[in-house]
């Protein structure tokens, strides 16, 4: 059951002027500003079963299915689980829509995505005609959610890959992230974007994050360099010599919960590109109090929408000779010219993680445990106060 919580803002909006970077916000400040990437978020919630979890649904490109990125993928910790990292890695694309979800949920999603190709894509004498391998991300909701009531089904998923849109990202609450906790208060789905100069004349790159954050600790909390989980848990020791634990903290202790990135931009990078820019989203997630503790799936993908990548095709005619190469000529940004992008992958997804908490709404869930919205009046009064201007 979501509680009443007071109107919630995201960070810029509670705070206006605050530093987040040099780099510019796109339009919507969220991943769909990367022009094609489209995203739907449904939540699932049945309190008598104490259900409360969802799916985020992201497709790189309308045909998907025909025309693959160059993908790159960075594991913080790996204690979590990403399907398809393996082809990521090994061909440098992702031709697939990108599903993040909760921990139980990964078989019924992979299957989701399979039953749209089958159904949508699928060939009558080889089934799917086209090589690729669904890509599955999740983090445990098992707190608020009851994880073994398998609520997520492969039509949830058939239905985010048809429904998805370039509307701005839904956040706190929402999709993949509508059972989650992180950094002592209600965590769940965030996202936000910046734009990066080229050198030629009007031309842009953007850089957009979307993040499950599911992660850490209250003491942990820092915004914009101030320790706001310090200030707030002396606060508590002050007026209650013994408080009792957050309910939120006690999650963590039990599993801390992880947290995944995704990374789009439309500025062109090859496969190792996009993963040195998915690397930089641990500074993002370190800025904010993430330390990758040892139970923790901290996953981050990246991928570029500039080059069409051909996915191979089963039953292309004239089949593509597997023993004569043929040339795939690429666009590809020059290495020494790269810092702007790889700070802007770091600036998105601090500002993503912001974002979760901020939209995220007080939650009571499975077997009654309560998780607090972030206090987003007091985060103005602190900030206000130590923050550096």
């Amino acid at each position: 059951m979501v509680t009443a919580t007071p109107p919630r803002r995201r960070l810029r909006d509670v705070v206006p002027g605050i530093d987040l970077g040099v780099w510019p916000t796109g339009a919507k400040n969220s991943l769909t500003d990367v022009p094609g990437v489209l995203v739907h978020t449904q939540e699932i919630v049945d309190a008598a079963r104490g259900v409360h979890t969802g799916v985020t649904t992201i497709l790189p490109r309308h045909n998907w299915y025909e025309s693959g990125c160059y993908a790159g993928i960075f594991r913080f910790n790996g204690a979590g689980e990403l399907t398809g990292s393996h082809f990521v890695e090994e061909m440098g694309k992702v031709a697939s829509p990108i599903v993040v979800t909760n921990t139980t949920a990964v078989g019924a999603a992979w299957q989701g995505v399979v039953e749209y190709m089958a159904a949508h894509h699928g060939d009558a004498d080889v089934g799917i005609g086209y090589f690729t391998m669904p890509v599955v991300a999740e983090t445990f909701d098992g707190f608020l959610n009851n994880s073994v009531a398998f609520a997520v089904q492969p039509s949830h998923v058939r239905h985010g890959i048809a429904a998805a849109t370039s509307a701005a990202v839904p956040e706190g609450n929402r999709g993949g992230g509508t059972g989650m906790v992180s950094l002592g208060h209600k965590g769940g789905t965030g996202s936000s974007s910046r734009v990066v100069e080229g050198v030629a004349k009007d031309t842009r790159y953007t850089v957009a994050a979307l993040v499950q954050a599911n992660f850490g600790s209250l003491r942990n909390l820092r915004i914009v360099g101030v320790p706001y989980g310090k200030i707030v848990a002396a606060e508590r020791a002050a007026a209650t010599p013994t408080p009792p634990p957050l309910e939120a903290d006690r999650a963590k202790a039990e599993r801390d919960g992880s947290i995944i990135v995704v990374l789009a931009t439309d500025a062109p990078l090859h496969p190792r590109q996009c993963e040195r820019l998915a690397k930089r989203a641990t500074v993002g997630l370190a800025r904010v109090g993430g330390y990758g503790q040892n139970p923790s799936g901290d996953i981050f993908l990246a991928f570029s929408t500039a080059n069409h990548v051909p996915v191979q095709k089963f039953n292309k005619e004239p089949p593509t000779d597997p023993f004569k190469p043929l040339v795939h000529s690429v666009d590809v940004v020059a290495d020494e010219s790269i810092n702007g992008l790889l700070e802007a992958a770091a600036d998105a997804t601090e500002e993503a993680i912001y974002n979760a908490l901020c939209m995220a709404e007080t939650l009571t869930g499975f077997k009654g445990h309560t998780v607090e919205a972030l206090d987003l009046d007091k985060v103005k009064a602190t900030l206000d106060k130590f923050m550096v201007k």
